[in-house]
């Protein structure tokens, strides 16, 4: 388990959903924009892998795009509010991110990633969302609570720093920390080796073979969402494709996680990790809690777990 004397209320910030759901709601559909940008320039890799989006110091990146010359970046920094666009040529681009509509949003970054020399062209509604409206034609004026999109970015800080760390503590294959613009979390997901019955899919506006392929191997996932949807506030989530038996009884850590019946997951409040005594020992003790539940309930091969690594120091070979 780790601990940490370096918390600071400023490193876990407040992040109530209620205050900033209209402007999550727009900057959910900006990272769709430009996730989707990613996702048709890039070849398939598992899981929907190349579709993602990193955590940075000053917000999200796309990381290397193969498009135009040299490879596209792009940037959205939540310090400044700016999203950058930058190519192998050399030429950076950037516009404001303010209040604005989607339609907006969409016509300036396509005008940017032209000027970068790429190809802007994508598939331009949303995924995974009830009742879509086409980018291009969602004009309504959208606000950007930019004190909220910052706090959002923090925490966000935090947790990747916990999931980095949880994620060292396995042999086998383990996907990045990563924010799926799709569902609009970050998450982390532990692989047991073994493929799983296949998906029903039936996800809003996604592609069942995109789901099924998602979920071709059993998997204990892990992430965090900053509100809205079936769970209407800041939470971490936690669950097993497939489900073992008796899972759902199983016994979770911290006291304040409970098992949400009608989704199916683990659920622990942000509120309760950011407001313990260390919210890095918190969370870490749900994100291994949940994973044993999925590991010794589904019979998973235990020899790929492994001490979590440390800085400088190979792991031991057993």
């Amino acid at each position: 388990r780790m601990s940490s004397n370096r918390n600071t209320a400023d490193d876990w910030p407040a992040s109530p959903f209620a205050e900033w759901q209209t402007t999550a709601a727009a900057l959910h559909l900006y990272l769709q924009i430009v996730g989707k940008y990613r996702l048709a320039r890039s070849p398939w890799v598992n899981h929907s892998w190349h579709a993602t989006f990193y955590s940075t110091p000053r917000g999200l990146t796309t990381s290397l795009v193969p498009d135009g010359n040299g490879s596209i970046e792009v940037q959205f920094d939540f310090i400044e509010h700016i999203v950058h666009g930058h190519c192998g040529s050399g030429t950076s681009i950037s516009f404001p991110l303010e209040p604005m509509s989607v339609a907006d949003f969409h016509s300036q970054f396509a005008q940017m990633i032209t000027d970068l020399g790429g190809d802007p062209a994508i598939h331009g509604s949303p995924n995974e969302l009830p009742d879509p409206v086409p980018f291009a034609g969602d004009t309504e004026s959208r606000p950007y609570d930019s004190d909220s999109v910052n706090r959002f970015h923090r925490a966000l800080v935090a947790i990747n720093h916990v999931f980095q760390e949880f994620r060292t503590g396995f042999r086998g294959k383990v996907s990045p920390v990563h924010l799926f613009w799709g569902s609009f979390d970050l998450a982390v997901t532990r692989f047991s080796g073994r493929p799983a019955p296949l998906h029903p899919g039936g996800i809003p506006n996604l592609p069942d073979d995109v789901t099924q392929e998602a979920y071709s191997h059993e998997v204990s996932s892990a992430g965090f969402w900053a509100g809205g949807g079936p769970i209407d506030e800041a939470a971490f989530y936690s669950y097993a494709y497939p489900g073992p038996e008796g899972y759902s009884d199983a016994r979770a850590e911290p006291e304040a996680t409970y098992f949400d019946n009608d989704f199916g997951e683990f659920i622990l409040p942000y509120e309760a990790v950011r407001t313990s005594t260390d919210p890095e020992s918190t969370l870490m003790a749900f994100l291994e809690s949940t994973y044993e539940a999925a590991a010794s309930l589904g019979d998973w091969d235990r020899s790929q777990e492994c001490p979590l690594g440390q800085k400088g120091k190979p792991l031991p070979i057993d």
